[in-house]
């Protein structure tokens, strides 16, 4: 598929990463006018009838759904009902009127949270369905799932050509920094931030420290999706990460000294740490859309913080 040549509707495409992906394609030739962004004050993507209307404005050949209501273990633990059924109202709407309309291609941009709590390391896809998520992001990732079997399923009947991506945590300049809803990568940049600046002693982080996670440069990942929109059209399930781990003890002391805190590192027990594990087999998407991260992990650190102190706040709906 040439890009170049397709009307593409980016879903979430005024958040983060849509963005970013938005940049990524308009460098690859995509016209603007041809650049389709929904935004949620004129198009409510978990009603029916204004997915049907959002077609019928935008006439897409081309649909990537990045658009998900989503946060850290906080939010999960807070919003477990409203996470569940706004992301899987979005993606069955999307899809089902993507068959009715024809188009060309669907990608589906899932998520890493779908994965078993216990799944071996490194994750492979073939894992995917061997075992429940992690209790505080199940019904959220449990929703991005089942649209992983909807569209093998609208391929085999419909002939949809739906494609599956399931990235990594996320981290990069332009990231949600609201404390309420962050990851752990802008929520501890935030903290030891404000703790610089406000000449604090000591920061409070939540959980043990014990449990890894893998970290994507926001740029990568745009990369590798517009990479599988062009180029893979199979059905099976594709990650997209950087292929290392890191605990989150370890992310902790680097951001410390990255951001200049020089005060005590306190750990929370008595919050939840999530999955114990996080790192993924990137094997598939090297092998079939020739996906490599290139950002190195302090690098992308470094202009994360960078831009917070720059921007100050940063809050994307």
């Amino acid at each position: 598929m040439d890009l170049a040549q397709e009307r593409i509707v980016v879903t979430g495409g005024a958040g983060f990463l849509g963005r970013h992906l938005q940049i990524e394609l308009l460098n690859q030739g995509v016209a603007p006018e041809n650049l389709l962004i929904p935004r949620i004050e004129d198009y409510d993507l978990t009603s029916e009838a204004a997915v049907i209307r959002m077609y019928e404005d935008m006439r897409p050949a081309v649909v990537i759904h990045l658009a998900a209501e989503v946060g850290g273990i906080g939010a999960n633990r807070q919003n477990p009902g409203r996470f569940f059924y706004a992301n899987m109202a979005m993606g069955l709407h999307l899809i089902e009127h993507a068959r009715i309309r024809a188009i060309k291609k669907f990608v589906q941009v899932g998520t890493i949270c779908a994965y078993p709590k216990f799944t071996p390391v490194p994750f492979k896809e073939e894992n995917l369905w061997n075992g429940y998520p992690e209790e505080t992001n199940a019904p959220y990732g449990i929703a991005k799932k089942s649209l992983l079997v909807m569209l093998q399923a609208y391929r085999d009947q419909y002939g949809l050509n739906g494609i599956y991506l399931l990235p990594v945590n996320l981290y990069g300049p332009g990231d949600n920094f609201d404390p309420q809803t962050s990851h752990v990568i802008p929520a501890l940049i935030r903290k030891f931030c404000g703790a610089v600046d406000n000449g604090e002693e000591e920061v409070i982080v939540w959980g043990t420290g014990s449990v890894s996670r893998e970290f994507l440069y926001v740029e990568d990942a745009a990369r590798a999706i517009a990479m599988a929109t062009e180029s893979y059209d199979s059905r099976d399930p594709v990650n997209l990460g950087a292929g290392f781990e890191i605990t989150i003890k370890d992310l902790g002391e680097k951001i410390k000294s990255l951001t200049g805190f020089r005060g005590k590192l306190t750990w929370d027990t008595s919050k939840p740490d999530g999955q114990p594990r996080r790192c993924l087999d990137t094997s598939r998407a090297r092998q079939l859309f020739g996906f490599k991260a290139q950002m190195p992990f302090d690098e992308g650190l470094r202009r994360t913080i960078a831009w917070w102190r720059e921007h100050g706040t940063c809050k994307y709906r």
